[in-house]
């Protein structure tokens, strides 16, 4: 092309590389050994629970030659399953200090020990005749899924090219349903969720630890990282190179990132009590906390919870209720899948609107199909397609499209602190919806899905109004979007420094993670 007016050529704009396989196999192993483990942990339970049950009440007569009552069962059982999202808390609180001094790629290796180790106790519980193993095991399991549920989409996210963000920020969630999924299927009584199979089961999650550990070592550490938090420019260059391909420009990715380099000398290292007091960051930080509780309030678990209920109302035989589920699993995987497909041609506002508008009507439908199916019998089967209908709907925005937002609207310095808030936000409420879920459907039954729908008004509302679009943008310029909305001048020049509002005042802020 040329200048009209000067007859000169006009600078060829930067080419999008094509996706190297350098990038594709450090996403799947990044994202197998990590994301995995979320998943296949929150469902690996469930199906098989008659038989742990079972485990538990026959070592609790071997041990004091009596069985225990239902409520101490029950107890048990429940301390069981909610010391994973417990563990989730825990490890949310601790990823902030692990990405900053260790790195991201560093982190994820680090966290395999806390996939590994629970895998080996798990396995041997029966054989030692221990259900305390199982307990303390799921612990370990949640801080490693709390983890990385925070350094994989950090990692991701730093690895990819802006064109490409979205997609692979949206691989942290189609792993946890990839992970879900197969734990359904090897949960099936056919397969190991019998009294001979679940130690096999329960320490499958194991085998991706150990395959991360073998094969991410290959791969680059986060460019961003080694270039703005290490001072590295020669290894962060060679490892843009190999992720990007010599077709692109990576001089023109490296200037993004002094520029955001220049951004935190300015702000120092944000420990997570400046964060939350930061004004230049205010709106960012409003946004995760409602798009991470939106996500877990708009009751995701709850109606996976409430499924089998809905499913035996229709007529579906206990026995079968778990291939119901399995199916269920199907539409899980197809849409999360799509919604990665999708993500940089539609964008993220627009699916999680969409995503949230889907949910919500599936709610208000559903509470009128449970309250009239005993009159109209047929309305069972519309309860079906509701959960079917609900699961969809999640998966197409709220369950994917948060990790790749709260990477995007968050520069280096903040990012870490910035994720541990976003981390005990969503595992805190997974645990108040868990935990409170029962009581209230129990006290106002069907209407109890009223609540979520409303949720799911509120947070498209907030999206809608707050959230603005981050396709196809670089950091700082997502950052300057919303340094708008926080009322904070930013200089347009690169000699100055842009992006971050005012600086922190005298020193600045602590590396410290609390």
């Amino acid at each position: 092309m040329e200048n009209k007016e000067a007859g000169l050529p006009l600078p060829t704009p930067p080419r999008e590389g094509r996706l190297q396989p350098a990038l594709v196999l450090a996403t799947l192993s990044a994202a197998f050994g990590s994301a995995f483990q979320y998943g296949y942990n929150i469902a690996v339970v469930n199906t098989p629970h008659k038989v742990l049950k079972s485990f538990y009440n026959e070592t609790y007569f071997e041990r004091h030659r009596t069985f225990m009552d239902e409520k101490a069962l029950l107890l048990l059982w429940s301390c069981t399953v909610s010391m994973f999202p417990l563990g989730g808390l825990l490890g949310s609180l601790i990823v902030g200090l692990l990405v900053d001094k260790c790195g991201r790629k560093g982190t994820l290796l680090i966290n395999n020990i806390f996939a590994i180790v629970p895998a080996i106790l798990m396995g041997v519980s029966k054989v030692a005749r221990a259900f305390e193993l199982i307990i303390f095991s799921r612990v370990v399991l949640g801080i490693c899924a709390g983890i990385s549920y925070s350094a994989l989409p950090m990692y991701l996210g730093e690895l990819a090219p802006k064109h490409l963000r979205g997609t692979l920020g949206t691989m942290t969630e189609v792993f946890v349903i990839f992970g879900v999924f197969l734990a359904q299927i090897f949960s099936l009584q056919a397969i190991l969720g019998n009294p001979t199979g679940w130690p096999v089961l329960l320490a499958l999650t194991g085998v991706p630890a150990l395959l991360q550990l073998l094969s991410l070592p290959f791969f680059p550490e986060s460019p961003r990282y080694t270039l703005i938090q290490k001072g590295d420019e020669v290894t962060a260059r060679q490892a843009l190179r190999r992720l990007r391909g010599h077709a692109w420009d990576v001089e023109a990715e490296l200037e993004d990132m002094r520029v955001e380099g220049q951004a935190e000398q300015a702000e120092g290292r944000l420990s997570v009590l400046n964060l939350l007091t930061f004004r230049a960051l205010r709106w960012q930080l409003i946004s995760i906390v409602v798009l991470m509780a939106g996500q877990q309030l708009s009751g995701i678990n709850a109606i996976n919870y409430y499924a089998d209920t809905i499913y035996a109302s229709a007529g579906v035989e206990a026995t079968q209720s778990q291939y119901v589920t399995v199916g269920a699993g199907v539409v899980n995987i197809v849409m999360t899948v799509i919604s990665a497909g999708t993500v940089e041609r539609l964008g993220r506002r627009q699916l999680l609107l969409l995503g949230y508008g889907i949910c919500g009507s599936a709610c208000v439908v559903l509470t009128v199909a449970l309250l009239f199916q005993s009159k109209v019998p047929e309305l069972s089967y519309l309860g079906i397609i509701c959960v079917f209908t609900y699961i969809a709907g999640h998966s197409i925005g709220p369950s994917p499209v948060p990790s790749v937002v709260r990477t995007e609207i968050f520069l280096q310095s903040s990012r870490p602190a910035a994720f541990m808030v976003d981390g005990a936000v969503h595992w805190f409420t997974n645990f108040i919806v868990g935990f409170v879920f029962p009581s209230i459907q129990e006290v106002i039954g069907a209407y109890s899905f009223i609540i979520f729908a409303g949720i799911c008004l509120l947070t498209a509302v907030y999206i809608y109004m707050v959230i603005p679009e981050t396709k196809g943008q670089t950091f700082v310029e997502i950052n300057r979007v919303f340094a708008k909305r926080n009322k904070v001048e930013i200089p347009e020049k690169k000699e100055e420094i842009p992006d971050v509002g005012p600086c922190v005042p005298s020193t600045p802020a602590r590396e410290t993670s609390f």
